[in-house]
């Protein structure tokens, strides 16, 4: 397992379904082909680039995004359940053509994951797919959350930035409703991952207080660089840690800095280093975070930190921990380690 990383959300169905991204080309095809159209964020992301850059495992979402939402930035947003069900129903029959062909492995079961470590040992190969609902909108009913595990995922985040029936978002304020607490409930019977990313505060602690299965927030920055309900407090960070959970940094320049502008130049480096430290002095230890990079989801290359032009770049991220005074060990955790716990934790019922 040298060398490689776990990214823990990459927004992969998402970019192509409803960017008609094809992830298979090389990047600067892709690139090339999108400076034609009207993409606005150029684009980070192609399987050849996360296999250059040792990216053996992604969390990857299906993400759809609500027809109010005020950051729609593609096509149509779903009015309602049925609808955000069907088009997450789409994004999943591209995970499952990219598997056929080889592209990605599901990760269902322990054993899908370590013949995926396996595998990267000697050359890289399928990357690994730890899929997650980023919302669950998708999921019309809390009985419905089994079906979505039959077909392969293993977490589910209550609700994206505009909220969802089930819990109150970082834009919409809400607590955790009767059916959040019904979901939570459905979901600890299959010890699937909850993810806490775009959970209200309140709702947050509340989910954790309820939930004993398996907890992170994938793809989420600590509130002292930044303000703003995205960003977790140190309070929330400390309570995720104290259940052996996982917050994964986001090199994303706008929830690096309060006051950075995306007509500005990029941030440098090594603010993601500042991120990444944050959490491991508010809990006392590396074995707390490691990367969810969100890029192309939340992000593209405008708005990355310098140094970050592609995921065949995310390794830079060593050797500024290594500068930082980290310790092998740690950097190892923060890569990979971290994640590989916790997914660990979460097939081992599978």
């Amino acid at each position: 397992m040298t060398g490689i990383i776990v990214d823990a959300h990459l927004d992969l169905g998402y970019n192509a379904v409803a960017l008609g991204r094809d992830l298979r080309l090389p990047l600067e095809e892709l690139r090339a082909r999108e400076r034609q159209g009207q993409v606005k964020n150029t684009c980070m992301v192609t399987f050849p680039e996360l296999r250059r850059g040792n990216v053996a495992i992604v969390g990857g979402s299906l993400f759809v995004e609500p027809a109010h939402s005020p950051w729609l930035a593609a096509g149509e947003g779903y009015h309602n359940a049925e609808e955000a069900y069907l088009q997450a129903r789409t994004q999943l029959e591209t995970y499952r053509r990219w598997s056929d062909e080889g592209e990605l492995r599901f990760l269902r079961t322990l054993a899908d994951l370590d013949a995926t470590l396996s595998a990267w040992e000697t050359s890289p190969g399928a990357i690994g797919l730890f899929l997650v609902l980023e919302g669950a909108a998708p999921i019309r009913s809390p009985a419905e959350v089994g079906w979505w595990a039959e077909q392969g995922a293993r977490g589910v985040g209550l609700t994206w930035a505009a909220g969802t029936p089930y819990a109150g978002g970082n834009a919409a304020p809400g607590p955790l409703t009767d059916e959040g607490r019904a979901l939570l409930r459905e979901m600890a019977a299959l010890n699937l991952l909850l993810d806490i990313s775009h959970l209200w505060e309140a709702a947050a602690y509340d989910a954790l207080e309820r939930y004993p299965g398996p907890v992170a927030a994938t793809h989420a920055n600590p509130r002292a660089l930044r303000e703003g309900a995205r960003q977790l407090p140190d309070r929330l960070i400390q309570q995720l840690a104290e259940r052996d959970g996982v917050i994964g940094v986001i090199p994303f320049n706008m929830m690096l800095s309060e006051s950075w502008r995306r007509d500005e130049p990029r941030l440098p480096l090594p603010r993601v280093i500042e991120a990444i430290d944050h959490v491991c002095q508010v809990t006392g230890s590396a074995r707390y975070v490691g990367l969810g990079t969100d890029a192309d989801g939340g992000m593209g290359l405008e708005a990355a930190p310098l140094g970050l032009d592609s995921a065949a770049d995310w390794g830079k991220i060593a050797a500024l921990l290594r500068e930082r005074g980290y310790a092998e060990a740690d950097i190892a955790a923060i890569l990979h380690d971290n994640w590989l716990r916790l997914m660990r934790a979460v097939l081992t019922n599978f």
